[in-house]
């Protein structure tokens, strides 16, 4: 098999799982999320790559195999897209504990739909492969290369971007640099790094991060059901007033950041735990931002536990308990 595209692997920066948490929510408070303030996930360590050597090939079920350097990618059609990134979690353990590893930002690259239609799909494509030049050791096995794929449908919407930069600056390492997959909407383990090849196939591939893990069992018309993870479900987080702080007690602007694949339509906020819930004002999303949620609250005298849940478009909203994305809460004192 011929994959030169390999060939810019030249050794590791580092080796090994990596993580770097999200700063606590009432850090988060700006639009974009600088570089310093959003999560790294990296499964199996950062590659050294050689830029000379950089090659994206785009390959499967086309007409037209491409072979595209950096230099050739800068070359074509680019566009920005401003979207929250959001990790999953562990796939090692069960999705059942709360995380807020997400941030917020401006991706410039090249979109996807326009190399699939210089490749020119075969009628057959049904996914859309993509995979990374890292390699090494994740949950006790040996991995030769991290390997995702999305539903064709979703790989020709023109938010999906090979991405070169971001927040107006090239990708660092730790960020997939030289080009990595961004998929706005999804979560971001679809969202290959040190992207290397894309490929147009007629079934998903047998990669453990798409077989093994980054799936979840959901219950569907009376059944449970294994899907990938894909979309982004409905999420929220409160920035200010910030946990275990100590506010004037009468009137409070309560203010967060609301996300989910779909577009938010409503965010609820209770400063009772969950007994009552207020409606809060929500901004429009534009493109797949993170959504301003803000409301005013009375909270009189003394301990208050307060949460907020997002519901998105189609109805699907935050769950209480046992999730993910179950609500967050905050303990607030009002004086």
């Amino acid at each position: 098999m011929n994959e030169n595209e390999r060939k810019a692997f030249a050794g590791y920066v580092f080796e090994g799982f990596h993580l770097k948490p999200s700063p606590p929510p009432h850090e988060l408070t700006e639009f974009l999320t600088s570089d310093a303030n959003l999560f790294e996930t990296i499964h199996m360590g950062a590659p050294k790559v050689d830029e000379s050597a950089w090659i994206l090939a785009i390959d499967g079920l086309v007409r037209k195999p491409l072979r595209l350097s950096l230099a050739d990618l800068k070359t074509l059609p680019y566009k920005e897209v401003t979207s929250f990134h959001e990790c999953y979690g562990s796939p090692l353990k069960p999705a059942t504990s709360p995380v807020h590893r997400v941030g917020n930002v401006t991706w410039t690259g090249v979109p996807l739909d326009v190399l699939l239609n210089l490749a020119g799909l075969e009628k057959d494509a049904q996914f859309i492969w993509s995979e990374g030049l890292d390699r090494g050791s994740y949950g006790g096995q040996a991995i030769d290369r991290y390997q995702k794929d999305i539903p064709l449908e979703k790989a020709l919407s023109t938010e999906v971007l090979v991405a070169y930069a971001m927040n107006g600056m090239p990708l660092s390492i730790n960020r997939g640099g030289p080009a990595r997959l961004v998929v706005p909407g999804y979560f971001g383990t679809n969202s290959t790094k040190w992207l290397c090849k894309i490929s147009a196939q007629r079934d998903r591939p047998q990669s453990p991060f798409t077989t093994v893990w980054y799936n979840e069992t959901v219950g569907e018309s009376g059944s449970t059901v294994t899907r990938p993870v894909w979309e982004a479900t409905p999420h929220s987080i409160i920035t200010s007033p910030g946990d275990q702080s100590t506010v004037q007690s009468g009137p409070v602007n309560l203010n967060g950041w609301a996300w989910a694949g779909q577009p938010v339509s409503k965010v609820e906020v209770s400063v009772d735990d969950g007994a009552s819930w207020i409606e809060a004002d929500v901004k429009p999303r534009h493109q797949f931002e993170w959504q301003r949620f803000q409301v005013l609250v009375n909270l009189p005298n003394g301990s208050h536990r307060i949460a907020c849940r997002a519901t998105d478009i189609n109805g699907l909203t935050q769950p209480l308990s046992g999730s993910r994305n179950e609500v967050n809460r905050i303990q607030v004192i009002a004086k």
